[in-house]
């Protein structure tokens, strides 16, 4: 896979203006729940002070009203994402009387499906669509599942660069052809993508309220937790997010190039599903889910990376790409960093970038299914089982040494840091992808082996755990300064918020089965249904 990058990494080097790599652009969404005093999930409505979940660019909600969610505009480095979310979080908790965000991916302690209560985003017909969504996904997968909190990272390459890439492939750059790229670059993130949780996993237990009845398969840490002693991220693993239940559905999603992974998903969200029709898609209650298709829209797939592009008003994701292509990737597999307040930090920022910028540059064949499948089965191994000694992954139907195959990857990485570093000045890709290689080969330096040890060392549980470090973070943002123009451009956002929901409150000219009919009738087009 790593074959190419010296050649093409050389060929860019004596090509490329250092200058456009610096309009890179970078972006985060980092998830956050909600906790009340008494330690359980809140269930007060997300607070009027941070704004319309429905409207606010910066600040909404996730699956549930407790789920907050925290997003970054794309910015031009890593420094600059990481003070913008600071920025916000801090605004955030000056208005959050009462209540503090929990520190960990894993929720705290939980009273049951009933007591998570799903996003509301008022009444207008997007609102309601946004709503029903969420009310589907938990007659689905389980509301349980849905408070799992990560962080998202997002980037993208300049034009700039990829008219100099192309040139060095013998190409010229156009649309399809810098689609072609990132296509490439995601199915070789999919393909070592193991490396995410073995690295930066931090869910190695989790409270016992997480399961029903408090049964698990896991291991007992203590009275009030389970966990298991070689994980890294049972957000990743199969109590968490995963393709099992998908697959096992029949979704097939093609990652050959941007029209086939598009057409797959408009397939999968326009094809009727047994297991889900025996749900109905009305109840006495109203609404249970928008349909009784595969997916009910395309962001019901998951995937730890996605091509992503911008959507104009109520257009669909796919027919958003397959209209206009690519406009970032969007990686979803990081666990909130529990020992830092942002819930992610730059090293971690740096690393990725580079990694990235390692998958543009290596060679990427057709990820068929069984390679697919292949990947999917190298996370949950890692998720569950990352740091046992000698540890095998399966690569090309061969099995291999976890460690092996890593310091292939991070080694090639290196390289590419190093490019990265001369580029804009200092040592911080390198240092971080040193940070990345030292953990490999001591599992013991990982931030889900850190967690266990530190919880054993002083007694904790992990809801002890999490809610000490919930309550450092919450001083941390407390004494935090924030300027009066951050806090004024925040505020303006919030008002813009409100007066936007009243728009879209003030054009509701359909009721709301002639709302989804209208929404996905070009999706129906598409695939000729």
């Amino acid at each position: 896979m790593f074959d190419l990058v010296q050649t093409r990494l050389r060929a860019l080097s004596e090509a490329l203006e250092p200058a456009c790599l610096k309009d890179t652009r970078i972006g985060l969404e980092k998830e956050s729940l909600r906790v009340a005093r008494g330690g359980g999930i809140a269930m007060t409505s997300h607070p009027v002070a941070w704004g319309a979940a429905l409207t606010h660019p910066w600040l909404t909600t996730d699956y549930s009203e407790a789920l907050a969610e925290f997003i970054t505009p794309p910015l031009a480095n890593p420094g600059q994402a990481l003070d913008f979310l600071a920025d916000l979080q801090s605004y955030a908790y000056r208005r959050l009387p009462g209540e503090i965000l929990w520190s960990t991916s894993m929720p705290c302690v939980l009273a049951g499906e009933d007591n998570i209560p799903i996003a509301d985003y008022g009444d207008s017909n997007l609102g309601l669509m946004k709503h029903v969504y969420r009310v589907g996904l938990g007659h689905r997968y389980g509301r349980v599942m849905q408070v799992i909190a990560g962080v998202h990272f997002n980037w993208s390459l300049p034009d700039s660069f990829w008219a100099v890439y192309a040139r060095t492939l013998g190409q010229d750059l156009s649309r399809p052809v810098r689609d072609e790229y990132y296509m490439g670059m995601i199915r070789n993130l999919l393909r070592v993508g193991w490396l995410i949780p073995y690295l930066f996993g931090a869910s190695p237990a989790v409270c016992k309220s997480f399961f029903r009845d408090g049964v698990s398969r896991l291991d007992s840490f203590d009275e009030s937790t389970f966990y298991e002693p070689y994980a890294t991220s049972l957000r990743m693993g199969d109590i968490g997010y995963q393709n099992k239940r998908e697959e096992g559905l029949g979704i097939h999603v093609s990652y050959d190039d941007v029209p086939h992974y598009a057409n797959s998903l408009l397939a999968a969200v326009t094809t009727p599903a047994a297991a889900w029709e025996k749900i109905g898609i009305r109840g006495e209650e109203g609404y249970r889910q928008l349909n009784a298709n595969l997916l009910q829209i395309e962001n019901e797939y998951y995937n730890s990376v996605r091509p992503k592009q911008l959507l104009q008003g109520l257009e669909s994701p796919a027919l958003a790409l397959l209209e206009r292509g690519v406009e970032y990737v969007e990686l979803r597999s990081l666990d909130v960093n529990a020992y830092h307040p942002l819930g992610v930090d730059e090293v971690q920022l740096c690393f990725l970038e580079a990694l990235m910028l390692t998958c543009v540059l290596a060679g990427s064949p057709p990820l068929d299914a069984d390679e697919q499948h292949e990947a999917n089965e190298n996370v949950l191994r890692v998720a569950h089982r990352g740091r046992e000694p000698g540890l095998q992954l399966s690569r090309a139907g061969t099995s291999t040494p976890l460690r092996d195959w890593g310091q292939e990857v991070l080694e090639t990485v290196l390289s590419v840091a190093e490019f990265l570093d001369r580029v804009h000045g200092g040592h911080a890709y390198e240092d971080a992808t040193d940070d990345q290689l030292r953990k490999l080969m001591h599992p013991e330096l990982t931030p889900s082996a850190r967690m266990l040890e530190e919880m054993r060392d002083r007694g904790e549980g992990f809801y002890e755990f999490a809610r000490r470090l919930s309550t450092q973070h919450h001083r941390f943002f407390s004494l935090r300064e924030l300027s009066a123009a951050r806090v004024a451009e925040f505020d303006a956002a919030v008002a813009k918020s409100f007066r936007d929901r009243e728009l879209i409150d003030s054009r509701e000219p359909q009721d709301f089965d002639q709302f989804l009919e209208a929404y996905f009738a070009p999706t129906y087009a598409a695939v000729g249904r």
